[in-house]
């Protein structure tokens, strides 16, 4: 009897592993998936997706079972089907044919798992629109995949592909492509059937050429080939007339490309090997604002350097450039100039370190020692630290500049003086100014840029919104703590700083500017963020919220896909943690969206 008792001792305990090794999930958890259509599981160290996950919206729940009556909010009968399956951050390898019982899915989330194929069922769920497959061991992207026709988004980064397949063409809807940190050396002809793309990500592979079929791409905004092995660039990338972000930094290029895409905003051409900077090249840029040319091996700046009347950043950090040519001050957009670790003579390190407009203000002052260039009005003659009024500012900058006069107004002087000129940029920082000057409204019609930032503004006066040109404004350094709800009418503005003020939240107004690209609000008293609104500013890339006082992060911000620089150093948040800070904004946002419940 002992002996027997023995045995079914052991039958019992192995049993009893046998189940505890199965995985589960939360009943919670699939009831209230039942009713919102969303299910996250990640995160749960989930070695196989458990079977009544994939039956939940087949199997009757078990309270159907039970002789319970059931409230309105009860009604397991008025199930919802999954439409939002997250498994994301576990120890999956592989995924069952029966997610072929999920076909309402809208969005598969199986990214950071350790997954080297897919089954031919997910060719089944053709309501699919987001698939996320990064941080995987797959070789090759499964044809199955090819067959989803509503796919908007695709993002297989960080996964081990060589090749892909010509029917990746298939994809006609498909707005955004990530196959970045993979192991390309090539690319099908079939990339330009993807006509409705509008972000292409193809950094950190081994692609030697890009085909020339990428020109068939023309709502394509932002295209990144950095970390690759390009030695050119095709010319008729230039057909991309909606491309504003080319990334091609870390390549092998001899040359600036010559691409007159005529929306190009933002060309980063750091860690190349380029010598020299021709016309042609430069002629094309006619829209140009960032130009990063660091870490080449360029000697001098051609006087055609001028033609970028848009230029407003220019980075030539790490170069062999030994002169710079006075003419690179009649950049009228010209606010960022980066010359650290060139060899330059007759430049002191000492100007260098007092930043772009100081040194713009000597390369002004040596125009004058040019004989061609000389102005016979003694005003344009004087420089412009000693003028009162800078009449060859007005007259060839459009620049109506009256800065570090520590004044509490501006003269009237200089806003007669500019009168009958078309100004462009107004440059009122480091002074003693506690209101916009009202006169400003005089320029409504061509006033795109104003530095008000270095003052003691407490307010910003409705005025500033009559300025329905304004591009850029600078408020930095200030006393702010709220914006006027007639901002919503700057319809045109990209970027607005709000470094050092006293904001305690996101003003309001922002979230109505769709036309925005960077915020800075860096060093304020910020203590929450709304993603929700966020996510409606659809050409935000740049949002700076260091040293303010947020708490926490909400993970629902990882959704701003536009974000291309999110700084979020200096709050007392605890999650994400630094480590993750320090990997950039693309882990940040990868980290944010696999923590947003359901």
């Amino acid at each position: 009897m002992s002996r027997l008792k023995r045995a079914e001792q052991a039958d019992s305990l192995l049993g009893f592993r046998k189940e505890k090794t199965e995985p589960t999930v939360p009943y919670g958890l699939l009831k209230a998936a039942r009713k919102s259509g969303q299910l996250n599981l990640s995160g749960r160290g989930l070695t196989e997706v458990p079977q009544n996950v994939y039956r939940l919206n087949i199997d009757t729940p078990e309270e159907a079972q039970q002789n319970v009556s059931f409230g309105a909010s009860d009604r397991w009968w008025e199930q919802t089907d999954l439409t939002k399956l997250l498994l994301s951050s576990n120890q999956l390898t592989q995924i069952s044919d029966d997610i072929r019982l999920l076909p309402g899915l809208i969005i598969l989330d199986l990214h950071d798992n350790q997954m080297s194929s897919l089954p031919n069922a997910v060719g089944e769920l053709q309501e699919l629109q987001q698939l996320r497959l990064s941080h995987n061991q797959l070789t090759s992207v499964p044809l199955a995949v090819c067959t989803l026709k509503n796919l908007r988004s695709l993002t297989i980064q960080q996964n081990l592909l060589e090749s892909l397949p010509e029917d990746l063409g298939h994809l006609e809807n498909l707005t955004e492509l990530d196959l970045s940190k993979n192991r390309l050396k090539d690319l099908p002809s079939s990339l330009g059937h993807l006509t409705a793309l509008q972000k292409l990500n193809l950094c950190h592979n081994k692609l030697s050429c890009l085909p020339d079929s990428l020109a068939q791409l023309t709502k394509v905004k932002l295209l990144d080939c950095s970390n690759n092995q390009l030695t050119d660039i095709p010319a008729n990338l230039s057909e991309m007339f909606a491309l504003e972000q080319l990334y091609l930094r870390h390549n092998k290029l001899r040359l600036l490309p010559q691409l007159p895409a005529p929306a190009l905003k933002e060309l980063y051409v750091g860690n190349n090997l380029i010598e020299q900077l021709e016309t042609e090249q430069l002629s094309c840029l006619t829209a140009i604002s960032l130009l990063e040319l660091r870490d080449n091996k360029i000697k001098t700046l051609p006087e055609e350097i001028t033609l970028l009347s848009t230029l407003t950043r220019l980075d030539l950090t790490n170069n062999d450039i030994s002169t710079l040519p006075a003419s690179l001050s009649l950049l009228p957009s010209l606010k960022v100039l980066l010359l650290e670790g060139n060899p330059l003579r007759g430049i002191s390190r000492d100007l260098l370190s007092k930043g772009t407009s100081e040194l713009l203000k000597y390369l002004r002052g040596r125009i004058k020692e040019e004989p061609e260039g000389a102005d016979k009005e003694p005003t344009a003659m004087t420089l412009p630290s000693q003028a009162r009024v800078n009449v060859h500012n007005i007259k060839t900058l459009k620049l109506l500049e009256y800065s570090e006069k520590q004044v509490g107004c501006i003269p009237d002087e200089l806003f007669d003086a500019a009168a009958s000129h078309s100004v462009t940029s107004v440059n009122f920082s480091k002074n003693q100014l506690t209101s916009i000057p009202p006169r400003l409204v005089e320029f409504h019609s061509s006033l795109s840029d104003i530095n008000l930032g270095f003052n003691r503004l407490t307010c910003c006066s409705p005025d500033i919104c009559k300025l329905l040109q304004l591009k850029h404004i600078d408020l930095r350094n200030n006393q702010l703590s709220d914006l006027p709800s007639e901002m919503k009418n700057l319809t045109k503005l990209c970027s607005i700083i709000l470094n050092y003020n006293r904001f305690k939240s996101v003003p309001e107004v922002l979230y109505q500017i769709v036309s925005l690209e960077t915020v800075m609000l860096g060093n304020n008293q910020v203590g929450g963020v709304d993603p929700s609104h966020l996510m409606k500013l659809d050409h935000l890339s740049t949002l700076d919220l260091s040293n303010n006082d947020l708490l926490s992060i909400p993970p629902e911000l990882g959704l701003c896909t536009s974000l291309r620089c999110l700084s979020l150093e200096g709050n007392p948040f605890r999650t994400p943690r630094a480590a993750i800070l320090a990997r950039g904004t693309d882990a940040v946002l990868e980290y944010l969206r696999s923590r947003i419940p359901t």
